[in-house]
């Protein structure tokens, strides 16, 4: 391979870096979960968002739909499934 070759990948393989990491940031100017929300209850095992009162970290939900486990959805689907509620149910 001749240097030539060899130093114009590098350079492309550069220029492609940066435009991924640009447009990355790009990306990041809207909050993630914009138009969505908490929606309690109807998480199933290990697929929640996020902690609740019994532990720290999404993924950690013991069971099927418990009551404070929550997950995000778009704005305007969680009352439309069963048992759904944008509030922690007691």
């Amino acid at each position: 391979m001749r240097k030539g070759s060899k130093t114009l990948q590098i350079a492309l393989g550069g220029v492609v870096a940066a435009g991924l990491v640009s447009s990355a940031a790009v990306a990041q100017a809207k909050p993630k979960w914009e138009g969505h929300e908490k929606c309690y209850g109807v998480a199933k095992t290990g697929m929640n968002d996020c902690g609740t009162s019994s532990h720290n970290c999404g993924g950690k939900a013991e069971a099927d739909n418990l009551p404070d486990e929550w997950i995000y959805l778009p704005q305007g689907t969680c009352e439309k499934i069963a048992g759904g509620s944008l509030e922690t149910k007691k």
